[in-house]
């Protein structure tokens, strides 16, 4: 960028005296600049006719003149990057940002949030960490899963906790739910304005059934063909029930075959770098078009702890605008999340069910949980797996612990302080924890839980938490031991169950057994925050913690 360059040049003149008057020539000048006389000149020519400086020199080789600034460099770079910006280049005003953190906390704390650039609205959320890969398949990031939602559709979505239809608009089943027939929109389009066609679609669900995941979410999907320009039929080997809950998971969102970054989603992908994340609204959506013609990740790792602060405190508590100074910002929506960091016990040799069931009557009456040294107000203990389904007290044993324990335990960092205060409880029941942490979000891939006795994570839950429910024991590796069996062949009844009701119930019942005897014990749940300045509107808490971004807008400045 040729404007940056120059900027750069003019602030090293800048630095010499810190924008204090100077007696120089032009000879020093561009030995400070790094260029020859000729172009030093050209450049004092430049700056003098933007404003930036006065150059008062003496004739003759050599002669000193009289350097005076007009303009600081971050004034300068202030106005460049909100020049960048009003043109919709905001990767190119990345490169403007070159600069000490505590100066760049400055610049930016204006730029945040809602604002109107060059007659389009524009949502700007900084964040505190890179984005990793927002491919379907791929995800494991709360706030990469609800970007994928963002930029990607499946035939079903959720709506209210159940499927309704996206890309498809309805669907039928018969020969007792093993034969389903989903009926396209008509015209639809991916992000680069190409028609959308039915065997695109056969194509990336085969990539989709490669997947390990997939493989067990769809385990019972025999075939797919597209009978139609505007249809999809699965032929299933046994009735499941749960088909448009599954086609609506993550796992089954639908990129472009040959063009993975390309979805058919209300927002397209734009720019994707771990400094700047934007996506644009997609005009030819087929569902609500969103009110925000842009929004904008600025990652800013580095000023974490410093005055702009990031878009959250924690990763439950966004901010959109700057948050150095919650107070100043609308506490517009909150929630408890349906979500929990949860225990589960892995009974085996030397570690009897009835122990497990001990361990777990301990820690449900110590009450570190709500002991724990954690921020006020960021999680509440879980009384409730769900809505409706209290946790039961796990009854009351008398057996000995094992002497040795191993728990495995992976983030979020709450866990760091839960898995400290139960080996402090375990040890004054004689049993040594021994606490192996994994810096992951997903136990995918990993073969260490073969060697763990208990276990600690988090189950996040989107939409439809009955059904994640169910598929959290069909995916997760956690449930894929010596359970599996027992629990798949009670997964398939209640799959095969036509009517809604009865599913609800036989799979509360699952999971109340699960708990009662010991096996998985939900610890707390996280008290969601979304925090926005004044005139941003339409921000509503989702179920992960995120916001619809189709719904956010930005009243637009109105002329007297």
């Amino acid at each position: 960028m040729r404007q940056l360059n120059r900027l750069n040049q003019f602030q090293r003149l800048w630095q010499q005296s810190q924008g204090a008057p100077q007696q120089t020539c032009v000879a020093e000048m561009a030995s400070r600049c790094f260029c020859s006389d000729r172009h030093l000149r050209t450049l004092l020519s430049h700056w003098q006719h933007a404003g930036w400086l006065r150059w008062q020199g003496e004739s003759g080789r050599g002669k000193l003149g009289t350097l005076t600034f007009l303009r600081s460099p971050e004034q300068l770079r202030q106005q460049l990057l909100q020049t960048q910006l009003q043109a919709g280049n905001a990767a190119e005003a990345l490169q403007v940002l070159d600069m000490a953190p505590e100066r760049l906390v400055d610049l930016l704390r204006p730029l945040m949030g809602g604002q109107w650039q060059n007659d389009a609205p524009v949502l700007r959320i900084p964040y505190y960490r890179p984005l990793d890969s927002v491919a379907p398949l791929q995800i494991v990031g709360r706030a990469e899963q609800h970007l994928a939602r963002q930029l990607f559709s499946g035939l079903t979505r959720f709506e209210a906790d159940e499927p309704v239809g996206d890309l498809a608009h309805h669907w039928q089943h018969a020969d007792e739910g093993r034969v389903w027939l989903f009926w396209l929109r008509p015209q639809l389009f991916w992000h680069n304005d190409e028609p959308l066609q039915a065997a695109q679609l056969v194509e990336q669900f085969q990539r989709i059934l490669q997947d390990a995941r997939a493989q067990r979410l769809l385990a019972d999907v025999a075939s797919i063909d597209a009978p139609h320009p505007l249809a999809l039929r699965f032929r299933l080997s046994r009735s499941d029930y749960w088909l448009p809950w599954r086609l609506a998971h993550q796992l089954c969102l639908l990129p472009h075959p040959q063009q993975p970054r390309l979805g058919s989603g209300p927002w397209k992908l734009a720019h994707f770098t771990p400094e700047l994340v934007r996506i644009e609204s997609h005009t030819r959506c087929h569902l609500q078009l969103p009110l925000m013609q842009a929004v904008e990740y600025w990652i800013t790792p580095t000023l974490f702890d410093r005055a702009l602060g990031t878009s959250c405190r924690h990763p439950v508590q966004i901010a959109i605008g700057d948050a150095a100074d919650l107070a100043s910002l609308r506490p517009v929506s909150r929630s408890i999340s349906l979500g929990f960091c949860y225990l589960a016990c892995r009974p085996r040799a030397g570690f009897s069910p009835a122990q497990a069931r001990r361990l777990l009557r301990l820690l449900q009456q110590s009450g570190i949980v709500a002991q724990l040294p954690l921020e006020e107000g960021l999680i509440t203990p879980s009384k409730e797996l769900l809505p409706g389904w209290p946790v039961p007290t796990v009854e009351d044993e008398a057996p000995h612990l094992p002497p040795r324990l191993t728990l495995h335990y992976q983030l979020p960092v709450e866990l760091h302080e839960m898995a400290q205060a139960l080996r402090e409880l375990l040890r004054a029941e004689g049993c040594e924890l021994t606490l192996i942490f994994h810096d992951v979000k997903s136990w995918r891939g990993s073969e260490a839980l073969a060697q763990a006795d208990l276990v600690m994570g988090d189950r996040l839950i989107g939409d439809a938490p009955l059904f994640t429910l169910a598929s959290w024991l069909e995916i997760d590796r956690l449930w894929s031991a010596e359970t599996s069996q027992h629990l798949r062949q009670q997964l398939s009844r209640i799959q095969q169950l036509a009517d809604d009701e009865p599913r609800r119930a036989a799979l509360h019942q699952l999971y109340h057994s699960l708990m009662r005897d010991g096996l998985l014990l939900p610890l707390f749940n996280y008290r969601y925050q979304i925090f926005a300045p004044p005139g941003v509107e339409g921000i509503q808490l989702n179920t992960l913690g995120w916001f619809d971004f189709s719904r956010a807008w930005v009243p637009p400045p109105l002329t007297a």
